[in-house]
This record gives structure tokens, C-alpha cells and sequence, in this order.
């Protein structure tokens, strides 16, 4: 990363800062001032021992006690102003940067989520959130304090003695010289261990959210062992700054003994015969004590500081991905949606080079069912994804009631369709709550309507809860059939024109699948719907078969015409759902 970038994310981060004037303005004024007071208490211990001690003037010692007193306070006060302005800053600007973050995750386009970890998005909102915020609130405050501390400190030495300053400045340098060094050296350090540690959180998610998986398979020991050299991998990273900080952290101690070694050689003599006073010289030495603690401290900051430099390049890095882009220039809204639907030489691929699906023409008119079969990779599921724009045709256009896809906002288009697919996700909250997912305001008589229309109600309120019931993470409380009605019945509230449907059933029992296709024949009514279909009496009821293999469109019509045909549908048919046709007419 250039100089310029690394300037850039700091100047990003003082710009959270920047929003918050007020707080800004007394916190860094309360800083200030508590650093300058400081430098007062060796000018008014140099009084108490010259004027005081070493002429035997009891009134100016008491002067002087009283004065360390009234500092005292005032710089408490001052320090309570640092301390509370720099921590609401603090955690203001991780509310800030966490609401970008989230915000920046909602807004990028699916395809964003197709190559980026869950773990690792999660990594960026926490830890590396957690390492900015301490640096961009009370780290930088403490920074500016170390700074201010060190300038006051080497000029009230020059106001003592610039002999002796320019005697004793040269290790002082050295701390400042060392410390961006060691900013230099530790950043890439430690942007390093925040990606492995993203690494560390998607291997954990995965393993935690396939933990079934491992179970079934045994494979407990591989996931340790994975596990463990990632780990592993992070503690060699990590360890490579320890070093550094090991190597940096006594050099600044050695520095300051340094300069107080080289007051006291050259200075002691010059008190002796009277040339500096013994006020002055203890002042002295005070004040390149007073750097002890913020030299040791100026490490901790710029490591903080490269740490945070780090982590904040890995968040800003998402909130500045590409956004969809929400409302098309010259956006046409449409109120009501009939639902004709029409694919004019749509082409699509996820990769330049490679296109998914070629030239798909058809045209779909208003609550027809459309079947989508083919094998596993022929477009199924990405035709169905260009619908809604979940991903934007890179030739060809898509019109809905006559208007281009493209140029109706998201919003407004999304809200006409609707999706029920076999992958269903259900949030952690009640059961109401997942049914009104997408619309805010649906009243608790409509939710039980829609709720009874998918064949819901009955398993609900066999809920000690009922429709408060929470449903676990992705719904694990409910069975996959349940959740399926859970969804249909989601759907059916939003009231959809245009209906995408993954009609598999195959993972639920007999009558499970009736009541799921009972409620999906209520969900499909009156509706355009295109279903990617794996069952014989999905095909025999649709208005129109589409046939793809490896994105191209290699027979339409109906289930008739098809088997007529005697093409690729009646081989399909013959291999796998003439079966069954004869279990069907042997239940019978």
C-alpha cells in the first residue's frame, strides 16, 4: 500500500471525527491542557527548592505546596474532559463505522457475496472495527497528548538551559525517531494478522455452521487439525510483531536514561560551581522523567495506531465496494404489475469471458406457469435470478409489462416479485415476525390468513408459543416442510405479481409434500410463476416447459407438445418421470 493510501485511511477516519465538532473541540482543548499544565509542576518545585529550601523561605514553600494543589484539580478536571470526550468519540465513531459497514453489506449486489466469506465479513465488523475504534477516539487523543508533551518538554529545557538541552535532546530524538520506525515496520505486520484472523473466523463459521456435516462424517480430528494450522499461522504473525515490539520497547526506556545519564554528567558540575541552579537542574531531570511514562506509552500508540491503520483499511475496503445501483437513471415505476414477462436475447455470464446463459428468448403472458427443467448447470437457477435483477444481464433486456428491467428502481421491481426456493432461510426471531418479514406494517389477522392459506396455522399453534414461537438459528426449531409453509405463507403476504419458485420436495415425506403443494398451488393462483420444476405434476400443469441444457434453450411448448416431439423432454420423461407416472397410477 502507498503513503498516499495509508494517508488517505487516516484522513478518513479524522473525518468520523469531524462530524462530531463539540465533542472534538473540548475533548483535544481538555488534552491540551492537561499536557501544558504538566509541564508547570518542575517550574514550581524549581521555585520551592531555590527560593524556598535554599534560602530557608518558609512562605514560598507553602506557596508552592498550595500551587501543586490548585494544578492538581484543575489538571483532574482537564483530564476528566479528555477522558469522557475521547471515549464517547471512541465508541461513537464504531457505532459509525459498524452502521457503514452494515449499511455498505446491504447495499453491494449479490454477486459481492458469491466470492466474500461470512467469516471474514464478520471478522471486518467486529475485530477490526474493535482496533479502529480504540485508535480513532482515545488512542488519537493520547497521541496528540504524547506529541504535545514532548515539543513543551524540550522547550522548557532550552528555557532552563540550551546548554544543557542540546546536550541532553539528541535520545529524546532518537524515541521519536525509533517510534516511526516502528510504525513503519509493524503495520504490514499487523494487517497481515487481520486477514489471517479473517481467514481464522471463516474457518470456524463453516466448520460451526457444518457441524452436522462433520459429525456425520467423523471428521472432528481433520477439523482440529485445519483449524489448528491456520492458528497457528496467525500466532507466527503475530509473533513476528511481539519481536518487534521486544526489540523497540527498551530502546525507548535506554534513550531517556540516556538523556537524564547526560544532565546529571555534564549538568552536576555546572550546578556545583553555580552555573545552573539546583532548581533548575532537578527541572531538568523532571522533565525527561515526565517522557518516561509517555515514551513507553508512544510505543503502545503507534502500534495502536498501525493496528488500526490496518483494520480500517480491511472495513473501508467493503463500505467503498460498488453499491447496486437502486434507481436506474429515468426510473419508470410501475403501481401494478400484471405480470407479462419477456426475455429478449438475454445473455448472461458470472465471468466476461463465459457466458451462463446465450441468447434466451421467450415471452411469458400474464399468470402463466413456466417450467424450467434441464440438467444441473444448464441456467436454471440463473435465469430465475436475472428476473428480480439479482444479477444484471450483460446483453439482451428483460421487460416486464412492457418496461426494461433496468429501468425500474430495485425497490420498485422487487416488490412485485416474490421467491419460495428450496434453500429456505428463516431469521432467528418468531415465527410472526418471519411471515411479515416484507410487509412492515401486516396486521395479525392477515398473517394468520396467509398462515392457514399455506398450511401453516395447524402445525403454529401446536406451539406452546404459537405464532410468537422463535425459531432458532435459520429456523432449526422447525422441520425443513415446516419451513417451507413458513416461507410460502411469507410469500403469500407480500402478494407478489411474478412468483420464482424451486418446486423440490424430494427432502420431506408424503404427506408433507402434499401440504407443501396444496399451499403452493394457493401461492401460484392468479400469479406469473416460473418454477424450477422436479416433479411430473408441476410439468403437466405448466402453461409453457422450457428445456435448457448448458444455457441455451433446446425445446418450449408444453408437456404434450414435448412428448411429441420426441426431443430431449421425452428422453427425460422416459428416464426419470415415467416413473412416476406408473407409481402415480399404481397408488391410485
Amino acid at each position: 500500500m502507498t503513503s498516499n493510501n495509508i494517508n488517505n485511511v487516516y484522513l478518513r477516519l479524522i473525518g468520523y471525527l469531524s462530524r462530531y465538532k463539540s465533542f472534538v473541540f473540548i475533548g483535544y482543548i481538555a488534552m491540551i491542557s492537561a499536557a501544558l499544565i504538566n509541564l508547570l509542576l518542575p517550574q514550581v518545585v524549581k521555585n520551592a527548592i531555590d527560593q524556598g529550601l535554599a534560602e530557608g523561605n518558609m512562605a514560598s514553600i507553602l506557596r508552592s505546596s498550595l500551587l501543586i494543589l490548585v494544578i492538581a484539580v484543575v489538571r483532574g478536571l482537564a483530564a476528566f474532559g479528555q477522558r469522557y470526550c475521547g471515549e464517547w468519540l471512541t465508541y461513537r465513531v464504531a457505532y459509525d463505522l459498524r452502521k457503514d459497514f452494515f449499511d455498505a453489506i446491504q447495499a453491494v449486489p449479490i454477486s459481492f457475496h458469491d466470492v466474500a466469506h461470512t467469516g471474514d465479513l464478520m471478522s471486518r465488523a467486529t475485530s477490526d472495527t474493535a482496533e479502529t475504534e480504540r485508535f480513532v477516539g482515545m488512542g488519537l487523543m493520547d497521541l496528540g497528548s504524547v506529541v504535545i508533551l514532548a515539543v513543551g518538554v524540550c522547550a522548557a529545557m532550552f528555557f532552563e538551559s540550551s546548554y544543557l538541552a542540546w546536550l541532553s535532546i539528541g535520545p529524546i530524538l532518537l524515541v521519536l525517531v525509533l517510534s516511526v520506525r516502528f510504525a513503519g515496520r509493524v503495520r504490514p505486520m499487523f494487517k497481515a494478522v487481520q486477514e489471517q484472523m479473517g481467514v481464522l473466523s471463516t474457518r470456524m463459521q463453516e466448520s460451526m455452521t457444518g457441524i452436522t456435516v462433520v459429525k456425520s462424517f467423523a471428521r472432528e480430528t481433520h477439523e482440529f487439525e485445519t483449524f489448528e494450522l491456520e492458528n497457528e499461522s496467525w500466532f507466527r504473525k503475530r509473533y513476528r510483531g511481539i519481536l518487534e515490539w521486544g526489540t523497540y520497547w527498551p530502546l525507548f526506556g535506554f534513550a531517556l536514561a540516556s538523556s537524564v545519564f547526560i544532565l546529571l554528567w555534564f549538568g552536576g558540575p555546572q550546578t556545583i560551581d553555580g552555573t545552573v541552579s539546583v532548581g533548575s537542574l532537578f527541572a531538568m531531570v523532571w522533565y525527561v522523567l515526565m517522557l518516561n511514562g509517555p515514551s513507553q506509552r508512544l510505543g503502545f500508540l503507534v502500534n495502536l495506531a498501525a493496528t488500526a491503520g490496518a483494520s480500517a483499511t480491511r472495513v473501508f475496503s467493503v463500505i467503498d465496494a460498488h453499491a447496486e445501483e437502486t434507481d436506474a437513471s429515468g426510473s419508470t415505476k410501475l403501481e401494478h404489475v400484471k405480470g407479462e414477462v419477456i426475455f429478449d436475447n438475454v445473455c448472461f455470464g458470472y465471468r466476461p469471458d463465459h457466458n451462463i446463459v446465450n441468447d434466451i428468448s421467450f415471452s411469458v403472458s400474464a399468470g402463466q406457469t413456466v417450467a424450467l427443467v434441464g440438467p444441473t448447470g444448464s441456467g436454471k437457477s440463473t435465469i430465475i435470478n436475472l428476473i428480480p435483477r439479482l444479477y444484471n444481464t450483460t446483453d439482451g433486456r428483460i421487460l416486464i409489462d412492457k418496461v426494461d428491467v433496468n429501468d425500474m428502481s430495485l425497490k420498485g421491481l422487487r416488490k412485485h416479485v416474490g421467491a419460495v426456493m428450496q434453500d429456505i432461510f428463516l431469521f432467528s426471531t418468531t415465527i410472526r415476525e418471519n411471515i411479515s418479514y416484507g410487509v412492515e406494517d401486516a396486521s395479525d389477522e392477515e398473517i394468520v390468513e396467509v398462515a392457514k392459506a399455506a398450511n401453516a396455522h395447524e402445525f403454529i399453534m401446536k406451539f406452546r408459543d404459537g405464532y410468537n414461537t422463535l425459531v432458532g438459528e435459520r429456523g432449526v426449531s422447525l422441520s425443513g416442510g415446516q419451513k417451507q409453509r413458513v416461507a410460502i405463507a411469507r410469500a403469500l403476504l407480500r402478494n407478489p405479481a411474478i412468483l420464482l419458485l424451486d418446486d423440490s420436495t424430494s427432502s420431506v415425506d408424503t404427506e408433507t409434500e402434499y401440504q407443501i403443494q396444496q399451499a403452493l398451488r394457493m401461492l401460484m393462483r392468479g400469479r406469473t410463476t416460473f418454477i424450477i420444476a422436479h416433479r411430473l405434476l408441476t410439468l403437466k400443469e405448466a402453461d409453457q416447459i422450457i428445456v435448457l441444457e448448458s444455457g441455451n434453450i433446446i425445446e418450449l411448448g408444453t408437456h404434450e407438445e414435448l412428448l411429441a416431439n420426441k426431443g430431449s423432454y421425452r428422453n427425460l420423461y422416459d428416464l426419470q418421470l415415467r416413473s412416476q407416472e406408473e407409481f402415480q397410477h399404481f397408488s391410485e
